[in-house]
């Protein structure tokens, strides 16, 4: 399973993600720039260029119509995917670091940073897709977290919910309508910083990373604790790893996840590039156990996206290059890992 090599940033990479087919592939990076490759073969379709900062996060909507990017120059901007055309820009005090579309597409949601006095929080804009050029200025509504600051956000639960990962490893659930807190516990999910926070295709859970060396996949909807209190969040698995965590993703159709991270470049000695951890590592969705290692980048993985069909997964890492691995034959036909031989009579 050897991957293809795109090389089309020179600084290191920031997030990638698929679109909903899996054909097309957007990487953005610190070097302002934002991409768009073919998936398959990995042939550079062309470029978004007007950012003048990093640019940390990208996503696209589930037609493949319009492209948001949010960078450190404050701004979030919005891009015909097809001409590379820059349709709308929304402006911020502090830089904006992850962005997601709502799943019916009316809707993104934008997560600013805690910087320079400003508190920093997640903003919903309504998206006018009849006449892109012409959007609302001000959002709905914004999050406010008032204890640590939110790293990233996704729609759940069919855009009935926000959730928000903060720099002190809580979760929080949030309405969609009017941005209050929907429940007023907040979940203590990780130890560390979370750093990634993933939907599976049908959105009724997620998966997260953090730099405490863990991912976790969480559900969304109701259930009952030990207590008799209903939950909204429950915690369904926890897979442990060796490196800290900056990414993590769900496989489809198959019973895995894949995570990845690394020691910070800065601190990996000469003792040898194995030593940062670079390797990518799969677990099994429900055993919980780690099945395989491939190797990485010659740096940490930033950031991880799993195939939609679940075809395969890309990587971006500090090094500047994105790689895609497609599954092998076998990887379709090989029985999944712990299952029952069937019986025979």
């Amino acid at each position: 399973m050897r991957p293809i090599m795109l090389s089309g940033h020179e600084r290191s990479l920031t997030q990638i993600v698929y679109n909903a087919e899996g054909d097309l592939l957007f990487s953005c990076s610190k070097d302002h720039v934002v991409n768009a490759w073919r998936s398959l073969n990995g042939e550079r379709l062309g470029t978004y260029d007007g950012h003048n900062g990093t640019v940390w996060t990208v996503a696209v909507d589930s037609t493949s119509t319009y492209l948001m990017t949010g960078s450190a120059d404050n701004m979030l901007k919005l891009w015909r995917v097809q001409t590379g055309e820059c349709l709308y820009t929304w402006e911020f005090p502090t830089a904006v670091k992850r962005v997601m579309w709502s799943e019916d597409d009316q809707r993104v949601l934008a997560v600013t940073e805690k910087r320079m006095g400003f508190p920093g929080g997640v903003s919903v804009f309504a998206v006018n897709r009849d006449e892109p050029q012409n959007q609302a200025k001000e959002p709905q509504f914004v999050i406010k977290p008032t204890g640590s600051k939110a790293t990233v956000a996704g729609w759940c639960g069919l855009d009935e919910f926000i959730v928000t990962a903060h720099e002190d490893g809580t979760l929080n659930l949030w309405d969609t309508e009017e941005g209050f807190l929907a429940f007023d516990k907040e979940e203590r999910a990780h130890q560390g910083v979370i750093t990634d926070l993933q939907m599976s295709p049908d959105g009724t859970y997620f998966i997260t990373s953090s730099k405490d060396k863990s991912s976790k996949i969480w559900s969304v909807g109701p259930h009952k604790n030990a207590h008799g209190e209903e939950e909204f969040l429950t915690l369904i698995k926890t897979y442990t790893g060796e490196p800290p965590l900056n990414s993590a993703a769900i496989i489809p159709g198959k019973p895995y996840v894949v995570m990845g991270g690394g020691q910070e470049a800065m601190n990996v000695t000469t003792t040898g590039a194995r030593h940062g951890h670079f390797e990518v590592r799969f677990f099994h969705r429900i055993f919980e156990e780690e099945v395989s290692r491939v190797k990485g980048g010659f740096g940490p993985c930033n950031t991880i996206a799993a195939h939609p069909g679940g075809k395969g997964y890309a990587i971006g890492g500090e090094d500047g290059y994105v790689r895609v691995h497609h599954f092998d034959p076998n990887w379709f036909t090989a029985k999944p890992y712990g299952a029952l031989e069937p019986e025979v009579d």
